[in-house]
């Protein structure tokens, strides 16, 4: 009898054991998922919501002092928290910097991997090209720095499509010779380019649209972009 109740709390004592041994690895994966989603640095300058798909580990980088020798008017710079997510994107590892993954990613590339997933998506886009440029338009568009309003003149170029279908791209050449990039889906602003440089990291984006036209506000710059710009016609 004393035997049967001296095995009782042992017994109950491995049950436990046993339990916490089940909700032991749970928490190991949450750790590694949160080590994994870990922030890219701002000294990047990261923008969007993750690359290639939303809530995706990686980010695209904008212009900083430590990106800027990777950027390429061909390919986009992507930063990747990791290893595995970093090569799973296909494109050639540049850097790793600060612990993360400096990817580069040819643009004709990125359009062919989607390609093979979605045969809907072309692998170029079916816009000309302006002689000369990588754009499929450009025109002069009406821009404002440093809060004025936007009554001076910017030279600008689009890029239709440039990495998925419905994805555009608009670089405008400030007057001190510097770029940047606004990101449209369709017709609609997103974002713009960042850098730790200019102090754009941590501007706000805002736009106005009166019928065909947008107007972008960017900490203290302002661009007016017309949608005919954007996507033709």
């Amino acid at each position: 009898m004393r035997s049967m109740i001296a095995a009782g709390p042992l017994a109950f004592t491995l049950s436990l054991a046993a339990c916490g041994g089940e909700v032991g690895p749970p928490e190991a994966d949450v750790e590694a998922s949160t080590s994994a989603a870990a922030s890219i640095p701002e000294t990047l300058a990261p923008f969007g919501d993750g690359y290639p798909e939303a809530g995706d580990p990686c980010r695209t980088l904008g212009e900083s002092a430590a990106t800027s020798p990777y950027l390429d008017d061909s390919a986009r710079l992507v930063g990747c928290p990791d290893e595995t997510s970093a090569e799973a994107l296909g494109g050639e590892i540049v850097d790793n910097i600060e612990g993360v993954r400096l990817v580069s990613i040819p643009l004709g590339m990125a359009n062919a991997g989607m390609a093979e997933n979605d045969p809907s998506i072309p692998t170029q886009s079916t816009d000309t090209k302006v002689a000369g440029t990588d754009y499929n338009a450009t025109a002069d568009i009406m821009c404002g720095f440093k809060g004025a309003a936007p009554t001076q003149s910017c030279p600008a170029g689009v890029k239709r499509n440039w990495m998925e279908e419905g994805s555009n791209l608009v670089e405008v050449t400030k007057p001190d010779g510097r770029k940047r990039a606004i990101f449209f889906t369709g017709t609609t602003p997103t974002s713009a380019d960042s850098a730790q440089s200019d102090g754009s990291a941590g501007w706000d984006f805002e736009y106005t649209r009166s019928g065909d036209t947008v107007t972008i506000t960017y900490g203290p710059e302002s661009y007016v972009i017309v949608d005919a710009l954007v996507e033709g016609g």
